[in-house]
This record gives C-alpha cells, structure tokens and sequence, in this order.
C-alpha cells in the first residue's frame, strides 16, 4: 500500500524516487483490529524468516525479480493481503485501485478537518 502511494505521490531525481514528508506525512494508515495487528506482525515476521534463509545473498539479489525465491515471494504476498484485509479491501494487489482508495481515504479525513 505504501509503496503504491509513494509511486504516485513522490516526487523524483532521475529514476530514484525522493522520499519526503509530503510522502510521509499524508499517508493514511489503516486502523487494524488486534487479529488484523496480530496477522500482519506474523506476516512480517514470515517475511524476515524468509530472508534469513538466503544469508549468503544480499537483498539485491534476493529482490532480483527475476530470481526471487518463492517462498520470500509467498511471504510477500500473505502480508500484502494482510494489509489489504486492513484497510478492508481486496484488490489482490491491483496498484490503481489500491492508489485510488488511499486517495480516498486522505479526501474522508481532510475533509473533516476542514
């Protein structure tokens, strides 16, 4: 979710993206219940358990898109749907829809504090 939202609102020097508090500061996080909490802190443990299996490699090499070790991909995927069970979505990692929705939910809560 938040690297979607940085891909659309960041701004950037040639092909690196400038990570900024206008990026930061405006991002609305979702508000999870304990299970949701519970489920994306395992999530992102799988995650961590994942990458320790490959301590010889270095995460370039482990993110290469075109090597990337299945079960660090799985990892990825259970704690990205974990995330979008938060927000109460299930976009299946659908990007646009995902940016669509944060959009929407920073318009809901600007306008309350208008």
């Amino acid at each position: 979710m938040h690297n979607a939202w940085m891909r659309s609102v960041a701004g950037r020097l040639k092909s690196d993206y400038r990570f900024s508090p206008v990026v930061y500061n405006v991002f609305v996080y979702p508000e999870p219940t304990p299970e949701q909490r519970a489920a994306i802190e395992a999530c992102a443990q799988s995650v961590l358990d994942a990458r320790n299996i490959y301590p010889d490699k270095s995460l370039a090499d482990i993110y290469d898109p075109d090597h990337m070790p299945a079960d660090l991909l799985a990892a990825h995927k259970a704690l990205d749907k974990a995330v979008e069970a938060a927000y109460g979505v299930d976009f299946d990692g659908d990007e646009e829809r995902i940016v669509a929705h944060l959009f929407k939910l920073y318009a809901d809560k600007t306008a309350k504090d208008i």
